[in-house]
């Protein structure tokens, strides 16, 4: 006989039932949580590559146009990328993708050292002449930051250049894969953006002045760089052609600088004074006054000056291509042609001067190594931070105050009988403008441990007042050579000073141009007669209307002014 089921059976059965239920349920459960944090999950990460991806593309390259405005624009190139993307087939929608986030991370790289060169040097970046300007970058940063910290802001600058390229290959690989899901809304939000683009670009519609919303900079930025590398490529002939043509190239020694027989000739570049210094609200009310009471005095010393303006090939920065100008009439813009031009037989000013039997110096206390161009330029001696004397202390960038290098020129080379050539840089006024040192009495210079008490162990001033530190510095080197006309000048000097270039972006604002002031000093006043032709102005400080040259002009007008 076979027996059923049993009551306390069936309750067994109906308990592990329900169990079975309850226990499947919370599965159902935990599993649709997990399936919501990824989905909050993806929508962040989508959301953030998005973001990424937008500002990539509308991005300027200007430094003094990143504000918020000019986030708010339309990126002709991420609607054609996204119609792209939709319609290709899933493989070569991948390929395309990683093709695509691996360029636009390399322009963004480019973008963002665009910006940079603009803060510093006002100029975008050169793919092909610039690479030799991270051996300065480096040492300005070791000076200005210790080796310490020129290690930790290199190496953060490699790796955040390393994740830039990776995470926007990934962003842009995860947009095409959201674009192909939702196909429909993809093309149809593209359309609608292609219309707002093209209304923008008709009107001309800007936020902020200069950056159009119908945004299509990184398509120019990419274009601009090719075509920039061809030029670049091509320079080296282009400016071997025009090193080769030298009126002054054969000219006797006898005929050069007949003008100025007997005369110590200082040539002094100021650094960063540009014209902006004395024509800017923020730094002319300051600078101006320091120049017209130097005008004054040197006018009750018996002397004259004359003033006007040469446009700078450069501008932040690359002062050695300023003096390169100068002193070869060639305009020096790169690298590549400042290596080419010390690589020929070129005519210098400087040369000039040795060959008309001056004795020939240059006072240049930011070297610190052997300087091998020296031998280029026609110097009989090469003062440096290491034999100049110098026993005080640096102030930030600066390894000497500007008024202990001229004293070291009248000591080491203005005692002389024989007529000298001196050319000097003058860098007190070099960034970071940090620590600034003050006057003293030119007796009490000595070895330059007068200096100890200035400087300061301070930063670099905060943004809100480092134009009030740089016009400072610029009105110390001024007074600086105001100072020692007066006080060691004569008959036989002859001091010409000028600006190597404007400084950057961040102190003068955008558009400022790369004029700076030139001026002539002398007691003598057949030195000036001879430049009476030029149309430049009296007194230490050019005017608005004051005649503008290129840099490259110079050499040759002042040696046909003075030459027989």
């Amino acid at each position: 006989m076979v027996k059923g089921p049993s009551a306390g059976d069936a309750l067994k059965t109906e308990q592990l039932d329900t169990t079975a239920i309850e226990d499947g349920g919370a599965a159902d459960g935990q599993l649709t949580g997990r399936s919501r944090t990824r989905r909050i999950v993806g929508r962040v990460v989508t959301g953030l590559a998005c973001v990424f991806v937008f500002a990539a593309l509308v991005t300027p390259t200007e430094y003094a146009r990143l504000t918020p405005g000019a986030f708010v624009r339309v990126p002709v190139e991420g609607i054609v990328g996204a119609v792209l993307l939709v319609v290709l087939p899933p493989r070569a929608r991948r390929v395309a993708a990683v093709l695509a986030g691996a360029l636009l991370g390399l322009l963004t790289i480019v973008k963002v050292v665009d910006v940079g060169f603009d803060a510093v040097l006002v100029r975008p970046f050169d793919l092909v002449l610039d690479w030799v300007l991270v051996g300065p970058a480096v040492e300005f940063l070791d000076t200005s930051l210790g080796r310490g910290g020129a290690i930790a802001v290199i190496v953060g600058i490699v790796v955040l250049a390393v994740a830039v390229l990776v995470l926007m290959t990934l962003s842009v690989l995860r947009l095409s894969r959201v674009a192909a899901e939702h196909r429909r809304e993809t093309v149809g939000g593209a359309a609608a953006l292609w219309m707002a683009w093209l209304a923008f670009a008709a009107l001309g519609a800007q936020l902020v002045p200069g950056v159009s919303i119908a945004s299509g900079g990184t398509a120019v930025l990419a274009f601009d760089h090719a075509r920039e590398v061809r030029t670049s490529l091509r320079d080296e002939k282009v400016f071997a052609e025009q090193a080769s043509k030298d009126a002054f190239r054969g000219t006797p020694g006898g005929r050069l600088l007949t003008g100025l027989r007997g005369k110590d000739v200082v040539l002094a570049y100021v650094e960063s004074y540009g014209r902006d210094a004395i024509e800017d609200p923020q730094f002319a009310p300051q600078v101006d006054a320091v120049l017209d009471a130097g005008t004054k005095q040197l006018r009750a010393a018996g002397f004259s000056a004359r003033s006007g303006f040469l446009t700078s090939p450069t501008a932040g920065g690359g002062s050695w291509l300023a003096h390169a100008t100068l002193l070869s009439g060639l305009w020096i813009d790169n690298q590549q042609r400042y290596r080419t031009l010390v690589g020929s037989d070129r005519l210098t000013l400087n040369r000039a001067f040795q060959r008309a039997r001056w004795r020939t110096a240059a006072a240049m206390p930011a070297l610190v190594r052997t300087w091998s161009e020296g031998t280029f330029f026609g110097y009989d001696k090469v003062y440096d931070s290491r034999n100049i004397g110098y026993h005080g202390p640096r102030f930030s960038y600066a390894t000497m105050p500007d008024q202990f290098t001229l004293s070291a020129i009248q000591r080491s080379e203005r005692a002389r009988t024989e007529p000298v050539m001196v050319e000097t840089a003058l860098v007190s006024s070099h960034a970071p403008w940090a620590s600034i040192p003050r006057m003293v009495d030119w007796k009490d210079v000595g070895d330059g441990s007068v200096f100890d008490s200035m400087v300061t162990d301070e930063n670099p001033p905060w943004p809100a007042h480092i134009r009030d530190e740089y016009r400072r510095s610029i009105e110390y080197s001024l007074n600086s050579l105001i100072s020692y006309a007066r006080t060691y000048g004569d008959d036989d000097l002859v001091l010409v000073f000028l600006g190597d270039h404007q400084p950057a972006s961040t102190i003068t604002g955008p558009g400022a141009g790369r004029d700076v002031p030139i001026t002539i000093v002398a007691r003598d006043r057949r030195v000036l007669d001879r430049i009476s032709g030029w149309g430049w102005q009296d007194g230490l400080k050019p005017g608005p209307d004051a005649p503008v040259w290129p840099m490259s002009a110079f050499r040759d007008r002042f040696l046909t002014a003075f030459g027989s």
